[in-house]
């Protein structure tokens, strides 16, 4: 394949046409909050737009993006734990260095993944009750009767930045498209709320990438979201595949109960920590989208601006 020369937007197609776009803009904060977006802007409802690093792009040394990354639902295994996921919705913007043709991802103020809850199977009872006879333990996990005190609830979140994009590995199999660092919440009255698996100093790192191929299309669209083969957006859709992950480590549990005093039962019933290989992610029919003015060196030095412009022109 011809490389891509360097100040080219790297896997857009820039577009020579004229286009007049007026360079006021909504008012800049340092997080963009969510949105009800129309049309082709749908699937990035959380890109922040307004961020003071995708605003000060230029549209030729630095490159401004929205990306995005959806699937309703899979299945993840930790340690000798199994689990299927909620709705997964992760969503970023991406700074390109043409130049040195490095990606920089910035994250929405509420960090780049938002997970639905999922439950565990058996609950507590599963997660953190021993076969065998443990004093204390044994005794709690027996007077666990009400299904509300069983029920255990699992959301994956945030546990920092995402790193090490690459813009081309959503096109391909086999290839890390981001480095995510995530936590897990474990949420249930006896394990209290500060229950995790995971932490900001020590998170699970997933690498996810496509384990199929998607099918690909590119798309124009007008500014408020309207699609149009001449229009001063351009995305790509990759549709209808499924990601995963098998090389991550899982750290142990910590922050269960009181003063974190069923961390250990719910680390030695699940099999915490476990070593990479032996967890796996699954992402069942991934929609991922990135986006960005069609020809951002038009608008030399206020791309950014713009891009955000739009964006606001765009929510319902």
């Amino acid at each position: 394949m011809r490389a891509v020369p360097k100040r080219r937007y790297a896997g857009l197609v820039v577009a020579a046409v004229a286009v007049a776009i007026p360079l006021s803009t909504a008012p800049a904060s340092a997080a963009t909050a969510a949105a009800d977006l129309k049309g082709d802007w749908a699937p990035f409802s959380r890109c922040p737009v307004d961020d003071p690093a995708m605003l000060a792009a230029d549209g030729q040394a630095l490159v401004a993006t929205c990306v995005s990354s959806y699937s309703a639902g899979g299945s993840i295994k930790l340690g000798s734990t199994e689990a299927t996921t909620g709705a997964n919705d992760m969503q970023f913007g991406v700074i390109q260095d043409t130049a040195a043709g490095t990606f920089k991802v910035i994250p929405p103020a509420g960090g780049a993944l938002v997970g639905a809850p999922t439950e565990i199977p058996g609950g507590l009872l599963g997660l953190m009750c021993p076969e065998d006879d443990i004093p204390v333990i044994s005794d709690l996990c027996d007077g666990i009767t009400d299904a509300s005190l069983n029920r255990v609830k699992a959301t994956v979140e945030s546990a920092g930045t995402p790193t090490e994009f690459d813009l081309t590995a959503g096109l391909v199999t086999g290839r890390p498209i981001v480095k995510l660092p995530i936590r897990i919440h474990l949420e249930n009255p006896l394990l209290g709320s500060n229950c995790y698996i995971g932490s900001a100093s020590d998170p699970v790192i997933l690498r996810p990438q496509n384990t199929t191929a998607p099918a690909v299309a590119v798309q124009r669209f007008d500014a408020d979201g309207t699609r149009n083969t001449a229009g001063a957006m351009l995305r790509f859709a990759l549709t209808g595949n499924n990601q995963g992950d098998s090389g991550f480590a899982v750290p142990k549990a910590t922050g269960c109960g009181l003063a974190g005093s069923l961390s250990w039962a719910v680390n030695l019933k699940t099999g915490l920590p476990s070593a990479a290989g032996n967890n796996n992610l699954v992402l069942n029919n991934a929609s991922t989208h990135s986006a960005g003015l069609t020809a951002p060196g038009l608008v030399l030095p206020n791309a950014g601006k713009v891009l955000s412009q739009y964006w606001h022109s765009a929510v319902k």
